[in-house]
């Protein structure tokens, strides 16, 4: 055979001859002709490469090296072009770290009972207020001025009032609409009742005729009204304590103007007439019945005099009229109402005059004490004579005497002594 190629020479620089490497070789380094140096003869070039071992002699050359084929995942079978590589994913950035979860806010429950305080104290304020207002508006004057011997204080608690035939404040128109009759002069008294709170019980409220007979200081004997004519509101105060034995601790006076807006602005007032009254003088007729009286009718109905008994039937209807004003000044319609309330209470306090110690709250005083009804009566009288003054009415001293005795003792009136008809 040819010599195969000449193997690789190593020379070295200093000229000595290359030593062959110690250990294993590769294969391609085996001896063989043409590589400087040759292969075992004979047998030994076929034989094959057994792994050497203790029995067996070792074998200075590597194995056989047998390719492997390569199997690419991305091609298809039977020779295809596989599936281009996916780019790789874009990974969101990490999720910050979870914060532990708030602890839920409590809900707090509504003070309703703060809230409600809140409300009754505004409006005890805003009540306080008009109270204090109202009652710096009052026409304050002194009626109840002391003087020599007066008598001491009574038990209970007494009320002059008084309906004076004043004009004050009123137009013409006005005076024609409620038939005043135009200014008279000096004024004078178409009404005076004393009113009686006892310390417990139901109040008594008497009746005094304007035409009673009684001693006035300084003028001597003469019609009770003309204490007012003469003195005013001081002189009839120190008459009508003298006549009765009580002890006046509040006064209130009204004129026709006044009387006639507290009615109206309560929305008028209930009234049960018990015949038809005609007057003219008044500014009435009425017819028989219970019905609603405005505060021109009203006022004619307690100043007329064109009944049977006159004076002594207008005694009556002035009764009954201050009991049905009390009434529904005092009712849950009218205190629960605030477009009934204030109207009246201004009203009310615009038109009154009162004594100087006197205040508003004697007088809701004065109209609580009267709400469920009181004891209406008048004074007991003997009868009628005629004096130089007129046609005069006297008492009955005794049972007058009694009557006004328990109530200034603060006991009840006799059943026989109080008078419920004229």
């Amino acid at each position: 055979m040819p010599p195969g190629p000449e193997g690789t020479q190593v020379i070295r620089r200093d000229g000595r001859p290359a030593q062959a490497p110690e250990g294993p070789r590769a294969w391609s380094q085996a001896p063989g002709p043409g590589r400087g140096g040759a292969r075992p003869a004979g047998p030994e070039q076929t034989r094959a490469y057994r792994p050497h071992g203790p029995d067996r002699g070792a074998s200075p050359y590597a194995p056989t090296q047998t390719p492997q084929p390569y199997a690419d995942p991305h091609r298809r079978q039977g020779g295809g072009v596989g599936a281009p590589p996916q780019p790789p994913r874009r990974t969101s950035p990490p999720a910050p770290p979870q914060q532990p979860p708030r602890p839920a806010k409590s809900r707090r429950r509504p003070h309703w009972g703060r809230r409600i305080g809140l409300v009754l104290l505004a409006l005890l304020v805003l009540i306080g207020g008009s109270v204090v207002y109202l009652d710096r508006g009052l026409n304050r004057i002194d009626a109840l001025a002391d003087y020599p011997d007066r008598i001491g204080d009574t038990p209970g608690t007494n009320w002059l009032l008084v309906g004076s035939d004043s004009r004050a404040g009123m137009t013409p128109e006005e005076e024609a609409a409620l038939a005043t009759g135009g200014d008279v002069g000096e004024g004078r008294t178409d009404t005076i009742i004393v009113v009686h709170i006892p310390e417990s019980g139901k109040a008594t409220m008497v009746s005094i005729p304007r035409d009673s007979y009684v001693p006035i200081p300084g003028y001597g004997r003469d019609k009770i009204n003309a204490a007012f004519a003469q003195g005013g509101p001081q002189l009839l105060v120190q008459t009508v304590e003298g006549a009765t034995g009580l002890h006046m601790d509040h006064y209130a006076e009204i004129g026709f103007g006044g009387f006639a807006g507290i009615v109206d602005a309560l929305g008028g007032v209930n009234l049960c007439v018990p015949y038809p009254i005609d007057d003219p003088l008044a500014g009435i007729n009425l017819q028989p019945g219970c019905q609603d009286l405005t505060g021109a009718q009203a006022l004619g109905f307690v100043r007329t005099r064109a009944t049977p008994l006159a004076d002594l039937d207008r005694m009556k209807n002035q009764r009954a009229f201050m009991s049905a004003l009390l009434d529904k000044a005092t009712s849950a319609g009218t205190l629960v109402n605030p477009f009934r309330l204030w109207p009246m209470v201004t009203k009310t306090a615009g038109s009154l005059q009162v004594d100087e110690g006197d205040h508003l709250w004697n007088l809701a005083g004065l109209a609580w004490a009267m709400r469920s009804g009181p004891i209406t009566t008048t004074v007991p009288i003997a009868g009628f004579e005629d004096v130089d003054s007129g046609n005069v009415l006297v008492w009955d001293r005794e049972r007058a005497s009694q009557f006004f005795g328990a109530l200034a003792e603060d006991r009840p009136v006799p059943d026989s002594l109080i008078t419920t008809g004229p």
